[in-house]
């Protein structure tokens, strides 16, 4: 309960935006759901057989899982908060629209042949008669949408669109539970207070409610727009992958380009999310600069050659990416910075040296026996362990996918023998773990360098000549280091990468 208390004063302004955000994406996506199942709904509630053919298309949209309908949405809308919204309102138009619908079926027709009997015309009955009666039903709708609206809204954050998913995904990361479930707990908290708002709001007259609910909408509105207010400034923003390392990176970004430049403010967006996300974000124009790894970029961005497809040097590696990028995107992918952070395999001291395991190809006599928990993303790239089965001939005993913060864990409790790293996890030094020597070169070299869209780059020479005072900059150990401060000693990123900027004489001293 300590722990908690001291991270939630640490973290109460970001938590408080959070929350806005969070209340914003989900009660913009309760109003467009309502302002689309309610009127269908009534149109359709005398036509039974189309009711019930909505009825069960809604259902069917509601059983795709989450990340996947996030998925299919990026490459339309691209990603933050529009694909958001739009999966949180497909999820919200099945239990609006079926409440909304048996309400108005249901009413006795008696009653409803009185209503006809004085006179009413179609729109007088429904008003004054249909809607009134059918009004508990539809309420208890809205009120179950915005419960699983506020609960599916935390999936927002792997999209860059924020809310309390942020403290949630970081928690998970960084391996800090009080982060998750003050994320978790608030989430909850908000689902309760706004249904018993609602439950509350349902006793009153319809205009006391409209009107009580309008002053929330504006309010909550309001706030989160001042939060997103254009700044006279010229605004860049910057972000970042999960993990300790990207946000130690883009606070040095920070601060290397406002040291430059102080008519410029940058905004950053840390665990914006995987290396697919962060680039299409970075090809709709959602975001301006990121870092990215080289050996990625050839991995996973762009298209290579087969003449070109192979194993290069660090800076045949970087001049091949920056190429491959400019040709085929447009982009510009800066000097890189001197350590590299490439794919590991790692194990536990203790078992590596049991099994007199030093080499990846060691692992092969032990495949039928070891059980491996490596990233998603690392299953299923070609200088993964796809290319380990291909290069090594590697089929271990079991493969499971786990999210990168979970992988230590499961190996620290036993549940795997094996996991992939990177080279400059703090956790190798945080739990004393080998990570295994690549002896048949699987690996390409991955140094971390600024991608930007090449047109950027043309307009903002001063914010090139800012991040290539990093170029060159940050060894193996010196990064390591910085991630351990992160993730064990729990120091903020913007201060370990200040320090770091300072300490090297890359920016002056002072806060």
């Amino acid at each position: 309960m300590k722990e908690i208390l001291e991270t939630f004063n640490e973290r109460k302004a970001d938590l408080v935006q959070a929350i806005f955000e969070h209340l914003a994406i989900s009660l913009s996506a309760l109003l467009i759901a309502i302002i689309i199942a309610v009127p269908c709904a009534i149109l359709l509630s005398k036509r039974q057989k189309i009711a019930e053919v909505v009825l069960q298309f809604t259902s069917v949209l509601q059983t795709i899982p989450s990340l996947a309908l996030l998925g299919l949405l990026i490459p339309f809308v691209g990603i933050g908060t529009t694909p958001a919204l739009i999966a949180l309102v497909i999820y919200a138009l099945l239990p609006i629209f079926q409440n909304t619908y048996i309400g108005l079926s249901e009413i006795d027709p008696s009653i409803e042949e009185a209503a006809e009997a004085f006179g009413m015309s179609r729109l007088r009955k429904l008003i004054k008669v249909e809607v009134p009666m059918a009004m508990p039903m539809i309420i208890s709708g809205i009120r179950t949408a915005l419960v699983l609206i506020i609960g599916t809204a935390t999936l927002a954050a792997l999209i860059g669109a924020g809310g309390l998913g942020t403290f949630i995904l970081l928690g998970i990361d960084r391996n800090d539970p009080s982060l998750t479930l003050i994320g978790a707990i608030c989430s909850a908290l908000l689902a309760l207070v706004f249904s018993g708002l609602i439950r509350f709001l349902q006793r009153r007259s319809w205009k006391v409610s409209l009107v009580a609910l309008a002053v929330i909408f504006l309010g909550i509105g309001g706030v989160y727009v001042a939060q997103k207010k254009a700044l006279t400034k010229e605004t860049v923003t910057i972000a970042g992958k999960l993990g300790s390392e990207p946000d130690i990176l883009i606070n040095m970004y920070k601060e290397v380009i406002e040291a430059e430049d102080d008519q410029v403010t940058v905004v950053l967006k840390p665990n914006f999310g995987k290396t697919s996300f962060l680039f299409s974000a970075l090809e709709n124009e959602q975001i301006d600069i990121y870092p990215e790894f080289t050996g990625t970029v050839l991995e996973s961005l762009v298209k290579v050659p087969k003449e070109k497809d192979q194993i290069h040097s660090p800076e045949e590696t970087y001049q091949l990416a920056n190429q491959l990028l400019g040709e085929q995107f447009e982009m510009e992918l800066l000097e890189p910075m001197a350590y590299q952070n490439t794919y590991a395999v790692a194990m536990k001291r203790e078992k590596a040296d049991e099994l007199g395991i030093r080499k990846i190809s060691d692992l092969v006599a032990h495949q039928s026996d070891l059980r491996a928990g490596f990233t998603l993303e690392f299953i299923d790239r070609s200088d993964g362990y796809k290319g380990m089965q291909e290069k090594y001939g590697l089929e271990l005993a079991s493969v499971q996918s786990m999210e990168p913060a979970l992988r230590y864990q499961a190996i620290q409790t036993g549940d795997v023998e094996v996991i992939d790293a990177y080279s400059t996890d703090s956790e190798i030094k945080q739990y004393d773990l080998v990570t295994l020597e690549d002896d048949r070169q699987l690996f390409p070299p991955y140094q971390g360098a600024p991608l930007l869209s090449a047109n950027f780059a043309k307009e903002h020479p001063e914010i090139i000549k800012a991040l290539n005072r990093l170029a060159g900059k940050i060894t193996e150990e010196q990064m390591i280091e910085m991630n351990y401060l992160v993730n064990v000693e729990k120091q903020q990123p913007a201060e370990v990468a200040h320090n770091f900027l300072v300490q090297e004489k890359i920016i002056e001293g002072g806060n």
